[in-house]
């Protein structure tokens, strides 16, 4: 089975093809990077404007490198939620029309759930059912979520941030220290041969009963405001890093505070899981994945990252959820609007 996957949920224009929900024939995606780099970050209207001039040319190109013809495509899928309503509203818009065209079924799929799915679309993965029951880590710029999976379509939410997404307190950072956006990338070059002990940021622990946990395990959730405050203040009191060493320094430790932070909760998450799986665009964070390496070593589970052209947001997550049975199907899917809000489960 053939699924085309049409992703527009944030800044990145996406269309792929994944046969049987596993393996990627195309998987073409534009990003914006350039667009937004101005202004420090995502601008919703910048956004939408670019994936309507944009998703005629990539919906083309996905199909020339899948080699296929429009024929031998038995489905089509996009993203319903979370994200930017503006943009959503592209990707939704030309996958039903595309699916009416075709006249093949529709399914609009939970862009979360799909990164949760992602890193299934290596080669060398598990099939989803056996790699369960498993604690799964979104990690990205709009999203920083911990959850135990007992099978698709079966999550139990176990924590989450409370204000800032670990990618958002990436590119605050990168902003403050005059790195330049995005800042993920660019913290990661930066804090290459610094030393991550030059400065104690916090680490976000929560306090048992606060509010704003909706009853999760507050050992379980993440906040990055205080640490990108923390930053903020250091740098009020100290000045920028006058040479590149002790610029590399600050990054470091500024890096290692989030890292630290993600790599805890995912070793309090871990009790009998077969698996630990990791996607969204923050676990491209080379640090992250050494951390998250040795913290599988160590508790004796298996470590799934998705592959690296899948952990930003892309249409072939997307297409293999929908393929693998996934996502809302039938006339309610023609129907439903978007949902900028969504959660899992």
């Amino acid at each position: 089975m053939n699924i085309f996957g049409i992703e527009t949920s944030c800044d990145e224009t996406s269309a792929a093809v994944v046969a049987d929900g596993r393996r990627v024939l195309s998987n073409i995606v534009f990003s914006q990077s350039k667009l937004h780099a101005p202004y420090g970050g995502v601008v919703p209207e910048i956004a939408s404007r670019s994936h309507v001039e944009r998703i005629r040319g990539v919906v083309e190109e996905a199909l020339r490198v899948s080699g296929l013809e429009w024929e031998a495509i038995d489905g089509v899928a996009a993203t319903y939620g979370p994200g930017l309503a503006s943009s959503l509203m592209v990707g939704l818009a030309a996958g039903r029309a595309l699916a009416v065209r075709l006249d093949r079924p529709f399914r609009a799929v939970n862009h979360i759930e799909a990164h949760v799915y992602s890193p299934f679309l290596s080669p060398d993965a598990p099939e989803f059912e056996r790699a369960c029951p498993l604690v799964a880590l979104v990690i990205s710029g709009g999203h920083t979520s911990l959850f135990r999976v007992s099978g698709l379509g079966r999550y139990e939410l176990l924590g989450q941030t409370i204000d800032d997404a670990a990618g958002e307190a990436f590119d605050k950072g990168a902003n403050l220290l005059g790195l330049g956006y995005p800042g993920g990338p660019a913290i990661d070059r930066a804090s290459r041969s610094g030393n991550r002990k030059a400065v104690r940021f916090p680490r976000g622990r929560q306090r048992k009963g606060r509010f704003r946990l909706k009853g999760l395990d507050h050992e379980l959730c993440f906040s990055f405001s205080g640490l990108k405050t923390s930053l903020l203040y250091h740098i009020r009191d100290n000045g920028l890093p006058a040479d590149a060493a002790a610029q590399a320094s600050l990054a470091a430790s500024y890096q290692e505070a989030i890292v630290d932070a993600v790599v805890e909760r995912c070793d309090k998450a871990l009790r009998e899981e077969k698996a630990l799986v990791v996607g969204g665009g923050v676990s491209l964070n080379s640090r992250l994945r050494e951390r998250l390496r040795e913290l599988a070593a160590c508790r004796n589970v298996r470590l799934l990252l998705a592959q690296p052209e899948f952990c930003a947001d892309n249409g072939a997550m997307i297409a293999g959820l929908a393929g693998m049975g996934q996502g809302i199907g039938g006339e309610e899917a023609l129907r439903l609007d978007i949902a900028p809000s969504l959660t899992l489960p």
